[in-house]
């Protein structure tokens, strides 16, 4: 023992991951796992919409990525930044990171893209969000001098 120490334990890092975790309080975040394989180059966001507009929205869309969902929401992954330039309608909400809070379950994996990238893109996304809720896109607003 070196002079001065007291002998203490030396822990190792898979203990101090474990005992973080256990330290995760019921608001802590906790980010939408990728299906195997998948992979984002562009880094990953979310759009979380009420479920009740999930099923109206899936038929809208051209192309779909990795949709989660849960009792209360579904979740669209899109490349980050998706919301630069774009005020996203109420109801929905942008969740930066694709980080949903630690209070209920992880949302399930329901739709599975063909491929390796996990994006919804996000321009149709934003435009059947302003159809379904009948928000005028940002970009048609009259502008006020």
């Amino acid at each position: 023992m070196r002079p001065g120490s007291r002998g203490g334990k030396v822990l190792s890092l898979d203990t101090l991951v474990r005992l973080r975790r256990g330290l995760r309080t019921p608001q802590s975040p906790r980010r939408l796992p990728l299906p195997q394989g998948m992979t984002a180059p562009l880094g990953c966001d979310a759009v979380a919409v009420p479920a009740r507009l999930g099923p109206l929205l899936m038929p809208r869309l051209p192309q779909t990525g990795c949709v989660y969902a849960d009792e209360t929401h579904w979740w669209w992954i899109v490349p980050s930044d998706s919301d630069y330039a774009l005020e996203w309608p109420a109801p929905a909400r942008y969740v930066t990171g694709a980080l949903v809070p630690d209070s209920a379950p992880l949302p399930q994996l329901i739709h599975e893209p063909d491929g390796t990238l996990p994006y919804t893109p996000p321009i149709p996304l934003f435009l059947a969000l302003c159809r379904l809720t009948g928000t005028t896109p940002t970009w048609s607003r009259p502008v006020s001098a």
